[in-house]
């Protein structure tokens, strides 16, 4: 999967395949409670973690209300600090931007902290196409790197994958290594990848990394990271290269710091992750270590083409990925089956409005709208209602299945005729209780085979239905 072909259109079949890999079940199994117990436990610990969501919501609505003038800032701020701020309309304009730095640097190694606005403009293969080898840090990215995938979560990008076939991809890809050591237990094959990613970052002539918030009050980009690579990635290249989209912009650091108390919190549940830096210019006199050069690629990509819509809310996102962790499509079915780079309710949001309805149309539909994802959003963003907006997009364009285009007329019929409804539903009710034949279940229905294939159909219960029920209560 690359950013040129998206397997989004075809979700249904994605699905398919995914609940049949044992191998995913297995890791989505062990990954599935983590996540959602860790978060509840941190959350439980700050009494006012609700108003910090408050104020981080009205500070971002207020930044997207004047993005034009934070934007100038920062990119007044990078400047005088002797930085270079570019600016990407398209993910085409950012892979362009990317080389051009890389060669102008002599790179034929590029170091890669996570970034998913890398993922997004397809880097990696740009660069590889271009003859620079781009090498991933982050060890879940380096995993997934080994094994020609993408990510399958914003935060673990190898959450997929189980232990024995990590091993079976350091053994593929390390055959310098004794091919009679151990990889037994966790700590070995940490011990192996930082070993081999160590010789690395002295290899490299440039460092990239996304950025978490970019600070128009200081011009300093912030990345918030557990394992430390995304400081070597910056620090000891002579080329530090920030890849960010233009709606990570926050006024001050103390609306970073605004941020920083939720964002962990929602994604791992920590009350900090293990570094956050911040970063603000290549190296100065006197500095003992620090890039040469220093360059932001601020890319559009779509998202100012959201500013002023009913999808606007979307770009509040601090890539937390807490609705994932909490949504039950996404835990039935991981990442990658979503097509893209942005998987779960944050990525059925975003993901039509970056690569366009006619390709992303399932992905809103991908939901049981239960809320849990906007109930843990950091951010308040209302993604099941965003949702919803898609789907009433995708029935105004007659992109939605005819069937499902028939069933919605003849209900709407129905519901104009409340007499005709209720001998309908009442025919129907009765219908059901025969095939049930007194089990109170049914196990196939003539257009019901998507529901029966997996669960049985309830039978209504005597007594009528709402209406009915409703006027003797009444």
């Amino acid at each position: 999967m690359s950013l040129h072909s998206p397997t989004t259109p075809r979700f249904p079949d994605n699905v398919r395949q995914a609940l049949r890999d044992a191998d995913l079940q297995a890791a989505l199994r062990g990954a599935r409670n983590g996540f959602v117990a860790r978060r509840a436990a941190a959350v439980a610990a700050v009494p006012e973690f609700d108003a910090i969501r408050d104020a981080a919501r009205a500070m971002k609505d207020h930044v997207l209300a004047h993005l034009d003038l934070y934007l100038e800032a920062y990119e007044a701020r990078v400047t005088a600090a002797g930085g270079h701020v570019h600016w990407a309309e398209s993910a085409e304009d950012a892979r362009r931007i990317v080389l051009e730095i890389c060669r102008a640097a002599g790179a034929r190694t590029v170091l890669k902290g996570k970034s998913m606005i890398s993922e997004e403009c397809g880097i990696n293969d740009h660069l590889a196409a271009h003859g620079i080898t781009p090498v991933e840090t982050d060890l879940g990215e380096y995993i997934i790197q080994l094994r020609g995938e993408t990510p399958s979560h914003i935060i673990a990008p190898a959450v997929h994958v189980t232990v024995p076939q990590v091993r079976e991809a350091f053994r593929a890809a390390h055959r310098d290594l004794p091919a009679e050591r151990s990889l037994d237990g966790l700590d070995r094959l940490l011990a192996e990848a930082r070993g081999v990613l160590r010789r690395r970052y002295f290899e490299a002539e440039v460092g990239i990394t996304g950025a978490n918030m970019l600070i128009a009050e200081t011009g300093q980009s912030v990345i918030v990271t557990n394992e430390g690579n995304g400081d070597l990635t910056q620090s000891l290249a002579r080329v530090h290269v920030v890849l960010a989209s233009v709606e990570k912009i926050v006024p001050t650091l103390e609306d970073a710091s605004t941020i920083l108390r939720i964002l962990a919190r929602s994604a791992t549940g920590q009350e900090m992750s293990v570094y956050t830096t911040f970063s603000s210019g290549p190296r100065r006199p006197g500095d003992p270590d620090g890039p040469e050069a220093y360059h932001v690629v601020l890319l559009d990509n779509g998202r100012s083409g959201m500013l002023g819509t009913e999808w606007q809310d979307m770009l509040r996102c601090i890539r937390c990925g807490a609705c994932m962790n909490h949504c039950p499509v996404y835990q039935a079915v991981g990442g990658h089956a979503y097509g893209w780079v942005y998987p779960g309710p944050m990525g059925a949001v975003l993901t039509p409005a970056l690569i366009g309805l006619e390709q992303g149309r399932h992905l809103p539909n991908a939901s049981t709208f239960c809320g849990r994802c906007e109930e843990v959003c950091p951010m308040r963003i209302p993604l099941p209602g965003m949702m919803r907006s898609w789907r009433k997009a995708e029935f105004a364009r007659h992109m939605t299945p005819r069937p499902m285009r028939w069933g919605l007329g003849a209900w709407a019929f129905l519901a104009r005729h409340p007499w005709l409804h209720r001998r309908a539903t009442a025919a129907a009710r009765a219908g059901l209780r025969l095939m049930a034949r007194g089990r109170g279940r049914i196990g196939w229905l003539p257009f019901g085979r998507g529901w029966t294939a997996a669960r049985d159909f309830p039978a209504p219960e005597p007594g009528g239905g709402f209406l009915e029920r409703w006027a003797k209560r009444s």
